[in-house]
């Protein structure tokens, strides 16, 4: 389970890939099988979570992983290369690496509020 904190000490991979409307779900496909075959059996691999955007035109990848290292060691291996390579046929990509800098939670009484309604 992903659990974004500033005390964790992981790093964060988030790949905004755009892609034409019809072309959304492949996308999709491909992430989801490089991820389950590959890339979440790699060590260091912590989490990742698949977004799409309502209009159909991006899909975002968040994952979380160990190190740095171990994040490179898994692009060297040959295994999620072949989804790689289809998936950059139909998207573009614009990854970038992040740490935790905060995060911001709706106040507990607040919280305690909703759920009594």
């Amino acid at each position: 389970m992903t659990t974004i904190s500033t005390t964790s000490g992981l790093i964060t991979l988030i790949n905004v890939f755009t892609v034409e409307l019809a072309n959304q779900r492949r996308l999709i496909e491909l992430l989801t099988e490089a991820t389950e075959v590959s890339v979440r059996r790699a060590p260091g691999f912590v989490s990742a979570s698949l977004h799409r955007s309502t209009d159909g035109t991006k899909v975002t990848m968040y994952a979380q992983w160990r190190s740095i290292e171990d994040y490179r060691a898994m692009r060297q291996g040959a295994s999620p290369l072949p989804f790689l390579q289809e998936a950059l046929t139909i998207a573009k990509f614009e990854p970038g690496i992040y740490e935790v800098v905060r995060t911001f939670r709706l106040p507990a009484s607040r919280t305690e509020a909703r759920t009594v309604q």
